[in-house]
């Protein structure tokens, strides 16, 4: 989950994350990134402190009085020891002063979500398809599937809704970058794709509504 108000940062931090393999959640404020955290399906968020609305070290604080423990790296443009140290007391798990680069802020979200998670845990598995989140690894059986970053990150998407119907305008909201527009036709050419490489009945068609993997 990233959580940051600045439209521009978050898009290029999303684009980032989602070239990386990550799916990510965004929330442009903190009342509405303390309510996404509460729902307990995310491996980590990235929290901005200078928020709208509630503020970031608020967000943090309520999160983990709420018993919340998914890792949290914390993004700020104030550069001081004392606030730094508020912020790990709080419960940050790590802490980028801005500005930065994003390839060491995803390095470390890998670094953050393998220690929270271990390393078997970061193996998802379902019907001869494992998929590694850390390293971006997907099989089927024993053989290594050439998948590009947009349709790893889409099997990454189904295999944490097995079960699920999923919706084309879903698939875009989350699979693309925020503000980059792609139509439904863009999405049905990589489920074709990808039916391709895992096996066409593993992915179903429901008509109307979207996609059901499973």
């Amino acid at each position: 989950m990233l959580v940051e108000d600045d439209k521009d940062l978050a898009n290029r931090i999303s684009r980032s994350l989602l070239l990386s393999g990550f799916v990510v959640e965004h929330a442009y404020t903190g009342d509405d990134g303390y309510e996404l955290g509460l729902l307990g399906n995310l491996s980590a968020a990235i929290l901005d402190l200078g928020l709208p609305g509630k503020p970031g070290l608020e967000v943090l604080q309520s999160w983990r009085s709420k018993g919340i423990i998914m890792p949290v790296l914390v993004l700020t443009a104030r550069s001081s020891w004392a606030e730094k140290v508020e912020g790990l007391n709080k419960g940050a798990d790590d802490y980028m002063v801005k500005p930065f680069h994003t390839p060491e802020l995803v390095a470390r979200l890998r670094a953050l979500i393998r220690r929270s998670m271990g390393k078997k845990d970061a193996v998802l598995v379902h019907q001869g398809l494992s998929i590694d989140t850390i390293t971006s690894e997907a099989r089927l059986g024993s053989e290594i599937l050439d998948l590009t970053a947009f349709e790893f990150r889409m099997l990454k998407y189904f295999m944490h809704r097995i079960g699920h119907v999923v919706s084309q305008t879903e698939l875009i909201e989350h699979l693309y970058p925020i503000n980059e527009t792609r139509g439904s036709n863009t999405i049905e050419v990589y489920i074709g794709r990808l039916r391709k490489k895992i096996g066409s009945d593993k992915i179903k068609t429901i008509r109307g509504l979207g996609y059901k993997f499973g």
